[in-house]
Parts: structure tokens; C-alpha cells; sequence
């Protein structure tokens, strides 16, 4: 004859860990953690909700969000310095894939559309795919154009050239060239900012 009281926790088993209402203050629960809560550590046991509907639901959000966080913790993301760079990296990428996709379609031909299982006529996935490439790219360029991105760049631009510009006036003037000779190293210096 089984019992209605859920079994203790052995050994490695998940607890319960809800708060007792009799006993010690600050007591928890020890018995087993219910199925499909017990791989979180939030899990409860049946006494305290962790068969419930509502439970396995919170504890498979929380699970899938417990491995989200350990595989973005895993992945070596490097911080973007420069968010008009990324956003106009991004905007390469995606007019990349538009006329990868575009190249693909234009070997369909008038093959665009097939019969499907059921008979009726269905568009191919290429077409699929091209149409969201390219609603894609007029999101990606439409907000760089919003965003005035390629003024914004040029004013950055122009700033790290004021920093190199006024760090080889300081470094001229420390070493101390002077007169003609200042001239001809700020007239080098331009010419290599200039190929750069």
C-alpha cells in the first residue's frame, strides 16, 4: 500500500526546500522534490506544489533560462565599441545574404512554385527566404539612414584625427623639433593618416 506522503531525499536527490510551517524557524522541507521541478533548485515536492501544472511550467521556464545564461556565459562575446561600425558590419552581412539568396533564385527559373502533398500549389522556400532577405536589408538600411549613420562615422573620424593630430604636436614639441623640421614631420604624418 503506497502512502500519500511523497518520499525523503536521498543522497544526491533534489529537496524540497520549501519553507516548513511546523518545527525550527527557518526549517525546509526535505522530502523529494517533485518530477520535472527537480532540476532546478527551486523544486517543491507534492505536499508543496511540485506536481502542479503551474510548477513544472516555472521550472522548465526557469531551466531553459538557467541554460541560456550558462551557454551566453560559455560563448566568448566581445563588446561592441563601436555601435554605428557593428550596425554597418551588420548591414554588409545581411546584403551579403540577400544576393546569396538572390543568386540561388535566379537558378530556379520559372520553378517557383510546386505541387504540394495535398495538391495544392505551393511557393518554394527560396522565394521564402529571399523575400525576408531583402525586408531584412531594408530594416538593417533603412535604420542606418534614420540614424544618419555615415555623418556620424565621419564626425568620429574626424575626432581620432584631432587626438593622433594633437598627440604628434605634443610629442614634436617634448622632443623639441621646431620651425621647418615640425613642418615636414606633420606633413609625413598627414600623408600616412591620409593612405590609412
Amino acid at each position: 500500500m503506497s502512502s500519500l506522503r511523497p518520499e525523503r531525499a536521498e543522497g544526491d536527490k533534489p529537496r524540497c526546500g520549501a519553507q516548513k510551517r511546523q518545527g525550527e524557524p527557518g526549517e525546509t522541507c526535505t522530502f523529494v522534490a517533485g518530477w520535472g521541478t527537480d532540476h532546478v533548485g527551486t523544486g517543491r515536492c507534492r505536499l508543496h506544489g511540485g506536481n502542479t501544472r503551474n510548477q513544472r511550467a516555472a521550472a522548465h521556464a526557469q531551466k531553459a533560462e538557467q541554460e541560456a545564461r550558462a551557454l551566453l556565459a560559455s560563448l566568448d562575446v566581445t563588446p561592441v565599441d563601436n555601435p554605428f561600425t557593428a550596425l554597418s558590419r551588420l548591414a554588409g552581412q545581411a546584403v551579403a545574404w540577400q544576393e546569396t539568396i538572390a543568386g540561388i533564385v535566379n537558378q530556379l527559373g520559372d520553378r517557383v512554385r510546386y505541387e504540394g502533398a495535398g495538391g495544392n500549389e505551393q511557393l518554394r522556400a527560396e522565394i521564402v527566404l529571399y523575400e525576408r532577405a531583402m525586408d531584412r536589408c531594408a530594416q538593417v538600411l533603412g535604420m542606418i539612414a534614420r540614424l544618419n549613420i555615415e555623418d556620424r562615422m565621419a564626425r568620429v573620424s574626424e575626432q581620432q584625427a584631432e587626438i593622433v593630430v594633437a598627440a604628434i604636436e605634443a610629442a614634436l614639441a617634448a622632443a623639441g623639433v621646431t620651425g621647418r623640421d615640425a613642418d615636414e614631420a606633420r606633413t609625413v604624418a598627414a600623408r600616412h593618416l591620409r593612405a590609412v
